[in-house]
């Protein structure tokens, strides 16, 4: 690293404050990344984000869930409703669907009534007011004051177990913390639940429901640091002593009388067994070391945020690209117990199999920047996901298409899990006895004759009166069969290559050139006579979330075949200039919320487009690429509540923009060739694979948007590309900008 940068990234903090930012490191001269984040960023707008206290990766994800269940509640919070029914320990971040807020407990005062709640009877419930003018959040930790009871709470957590820490008012004789097994969000029901008494200490109990995941089982241990007096079980409305069983269970558990006002507890989570949930109590128990937990977990933070050291000459950029960073590793989570154990994709308990598995692969959205950006970073985190993933493929026979807590749900469309193992494999991330397994999932997974791809293995398309969505089926399982063809070019299966590279121009049946859209078309090859490109109806149409301008140009993966269809390349950035000053306007009476963040008909807040400003890098139109990045990254993403465009998508909407920001994106499903934009940073260190990986932007400014030259390791560089084996060795790339346009 030169001198100058760190340098500069140490004054940084500095002058972040004299500018009125608020900033924790000026008087330290060690960078905490952490002092970048702001939580609060995507809990406004359509972001979903989880609120709360984490560890990079971790099982516990615990935070604040409100009486409100509305879609922009799907993680339990949002910035707009301050009502609190309880703690949960399992959350989704950035999702459109809700489920998990398992295990959800909140410390009261007095009696309760055991609900939810409404927002107009203060008492109809457990829930409180938060008290916002208190309530703060930073990476690993939580705090409020919740005005209903007077208890000031505040919360951490390590991989496994989630640590409360309670101070009731001074007096209170009727201390009590509840155990809500019924609520979380409405997404899912509760099937049956169980609490019991171990000692006047400790309780332990599982939670089984259904919902998005539909067969879902957690257990939980947990201990207090004061005794209890009793444990009240109300199951199904019947209140028993010391243990219960139910569809609808609560836990009542009361505090015995002390002059120690602040009362801790751990929840350890497990998805095996209560056995499995003490073992990972014993394994990761700190005591009651609330204060050294809170460090440790933000010391974890900083140590995966620091695997990117940037510099920027706007403050804005600092904060939402490290925000972006810590969102981007929340998921997806830990979902193995301390010794192995997992719940499979068959539903049943597993042993371990020397890796970590995971949970939460939103794979639709995450294959696209989020895996990509893992490559590069955390090279050490990939052999979980590659395990886990062909775990999943030996339970269930397929891939994972949107994997949540043991469960397919095959939520959106195509087959993600094929790029993602595709990528992994083609940049060395599966190991050698592994490669012929992996290569099996992949290609096991693409001749499944189901979800619409046994019509375009009989036909070689999908046809729009055989199913809703066909378009966007097609596509997604064309570029997921060109990601199998480079899988099977790089284990030698010459047949297999060319079979998946034919079916992966399955867009050329949709493309109908008299209108210069990809359109539906029935069985017998009559395109769509009631076509309109800004008509969107959501679930009801021949695209998901979209409309025919946004899914037009999703053929990422043979860009020269589609400007082919267009007629040429001069037609085609004619179309590609059209998109972005079309009337922003989405027409259908069922439209979906996720179609938004528009520049024209280009939608920043959903997934199928986030590639598409790259194909003017990628055709070496690098100067029509920059403006509209630059616009993207500074108008749609801010360091606001509502700073997010759309949905966070586990990290995807930030990934895109951590890598936009770095100059790079890799636009193409598989393979690693990330194309060049425009970097909004001034320098970055990334550690990388074999060492650090540096990138210098001479001249970046708010009017030197546009790459005049390129250097790799000192050397002219003239590709409108570097590929991931450059990166992951280590190496420094200086780009030099300018204010006047250039083209590759």
């Amino acid at each position: 690293m030169k001198k100058t940068f760190a340098t500069l990234l140490l004054l940084f903090p500095l002058l972040l404050a004299l500018s009125g930012c608020d900033t924790q490191t000026e008087q330290s001269p060690e960078v905490r990344y952490s002092d970048y984040v702001d939580p609060w960023i995507g809990t406004g707008g359509h972001g979903h984000v989880f609120l709360g206290a984490s560890v990079p990766w971790g099982m516990v994800q615990l935070g604040p869930t409100s009486i409100t269940t509305g879609w922009d509640w799907v993680s339990g919070y949002h910035i707009s409703d301050s009502t609190v029914i309880g703690f949960s320990h399992a959350h989704l971040s950035g999702t459109g669907i809700g489920d998990l807020l398992d295990v959800t407990v909140m410390p009261v005062v007095g009696e309760v009534t055991y609900a939810r709640g409404s927002h107009d009877d203060p008492n109809s419930g457990l829930w409180s007011y938060s008290r916002r003018s208190v309530e703060h959040v930073e990476p690993g930790y939580y705090t409020t004051h919740l005005e209903r009871y007077g208890i000031d709470v505040g919360l951490t957590a390590t991989n496994r177990i989630g640590y409360h820490k309670y101070t009731y008012p001074a007096g209170a004789t009727e201390r009590a913390i509840v155990f809500d097994l019924e609520n979380g969000g409405n997404w899912d029901k509760a099937t049956e639940s169980f609490i019991t008494k171990v000692s006047d200490t400790k309780i332990e109990g599982y939670r089984f429901s259904t919902g998005w995941a539909r067969d879902q089982k957690v257990y939980f241990a947990v201990e207090l640091s004061q005794p209890m007096t009793n444990l009240t079980v109300i199951a199904d409305g019947a209140a028993v002593e010391q243990e219960g069983k139910g569809a609808v269970v609560y836990g009542r558990i009361d505090i015995a009388p002390s002059d120690v006002e602040e009362v801790q507890m751990k929840v350890a989570l497990s998805y095996t067994s209560t056995k499995g949930a003490w073992r990972n109590m014993e394994a990761e128990d700190r005591g009651w070391a609330f204060d050294e937990v809170r460090a440790d977990a933000l010391q974890q933070w900083n140590d995966e945020l620091g695997k990117v050291k940037i510099s920027s000459h706007r403050a804005d950029v600092m904060t939402i690209f490290y925000t972006g960073l810590y969102h981007s590793m929340i998921a997806p989570y830990t979902f193995n117990d301390v010794d192995g154990k997992y719940y499979g994709a068959d539903q049943q308990v597993h042993e371990g199999r020397g890796h970590n598995t995971l949970t939460v692969f939103s794979l639709w959205d995450t294959y696209r920047a989020a895996h990509p950006l893992m490559a590069l970073i955390h090279p050490e985190v990939m052999p979980d996901v590659v395990g886990t993933m062909l775990s999943i493929y030996d339970e269930q026979d397929e891939l994972p298409v949107w994997h949540l807590v043991g469960n397919e749900t095959y939520t959106m469309v195509g087959s993600p899990g094929i790029p993602v193992m595709a990528d992994a494999l083609l940049k060395g991330y599966v190991p050698e006895e592994e490669r012929e397994h992996a290569y099996e999932a992949i290609k096991a997974s693409a001749m499944k004759p189901a979800r619409g791809q046994q019509y375009r293995m009989e036909l070689g398309y999908i046809p729009r009166d055989k199913m809703l969505e066909s378009v966007a089926y097609d596509l997604e399982f064309a570029l997921a069969d060109w990601a199998v063809a480079q899988a099977a070019k790089e284990m030698g299966r010459e047949d297999d290559y060319l079979y998946f590279l034919d079916r992966s121009m399955s867009y050329q049946h949709l493309f109908d050139p008299e209108v210069g859209f990809m359109r539906g078309k029935s069985a017998s090859g009559v395109f769509n006579p009631n076509f309109n490109p800004f008509f969107s109806s959501h679930r009801e149409d021949d695209y998901c979330e979209g409309n025919a301008w946004q899914y037009t140009f999703l053929v990422p993966h043979d860009v020269e075949g589609l400007v082919d269809c267009f007629g040429g390349e001069e037609v085609f950035i004619q179309k590609l200039d059209d998109l972005f000053v079309q009337p922003s306007v989405i027409e259908g009476s069922n439209t979906s919320p996720d179609i938004s963040g528009m520049i024209g008909q280009y939608a920043h807040g959903n997934e199928p487009g986030h590639h598409t400003i790259y194909l003017y890098s990628m055709l070496g139109y690098q100067d029509k690429a920059a403006p509209l990045l630059r616009k993207v990254m500074t108008e749609l993403y801010h360091a606001e509540p509502d700073g997010v465009a759309g949905n966070e998508d586990v990290g995807q909407m930030s990934s895109w923009y951590i890598l936009s920001a770095l100059g790079l994106y890799q636009v193409e499903p598989a393979g690693g060739r990330y194309f060049f934009g425009t970097p909004m940073i001034d320098e970055a260190v990334l550690k990388v694979r074999d060492g650090e990986f540096e990138i210098r932007v001479l001249n970046n400014s708010d009017t030197n948007i546009y790459i005049q030259s390129i250097k790799l390791n000192g050397e002219p560089y003239t590709e409108r590309w570097i590929d991931f084996e450059s990166i992951a060795s280590g190496g420094l790339l200086e780009i030099e900008m300018g204010a006047t346009p250039h083209r590759w």
